[in-house]
């Protein structure tokens, strides 16, 4: 089950020791983080970076109770991102066990999604002495030409 917004905010001040447990989060900071959270998801986003968080159209109208679709194996970068964000707002400065942890989980975050390019050879290339045309059908002693890959673009996924 994915997290709420609020969830992601209130685990954020737990990071920095504002356990709300212990204080009492005001309406206004649970705003401000939630404006902040947002501004750095969007930001994320920018960079190709979508996990399934829920962008509000404008700052009033993101809900602190909106469930969001971002995976379990995102929440660590999430959380400990923002809680590097909203600390200087509450005066706070953040442990460095706090920032590797966040410079760590959002690595992870991004190996997750890389996936290695397929390369081609070039059909300069010969084929080698022991490929002999007899084999191939064909009297080319190159690397035949191959047709290009389908693509759906940056932003999009090709559905079957």
């Amino acid at each position: 089950m994915s997290w709420t917004k609020k969830q992601f905010v209130v685990q954020a001040f737990d990071e920095l020791g504002i356990a709300a447990y212990v204080y009492d989060l005001q309406p206004e900071q649970l705003q401000t983080a939630l404006r902040r959270l947002d501004s750095m998801m969007a930001s994320w986003n920018a960079l190709g970076i979508r996990i399934g968080y829920p962008l509000p159209d404008s700052p009033g109208e993101s809900d602190l109770d909106a469930a969001t679709s971002v995976p379990d194996r995102a929440n660590e970068a999430v959380y400990a991102n923002l809680a590097i964000r909203i600390a200087p707002g509450m005066g706070k400065v953040v442990s460095m066990d706090t920032k590797l942890a966040a410079k760590a989980a959002y690595n992870n975050l991004l190996l997750a999604g890389v996936q290695p390019t397929e390369m081609r050879l070039p059909i300069t290339m010969p084929l080698g002495a022991g490929n002999k045309p007899y084999q191939l059908g064909n009297e080319n002693p190159f690397v035949p030409q191959q047709d290009a890959p389908l693509q759906a673009g940056n932003d999009s996924y090709l559905d079957f």
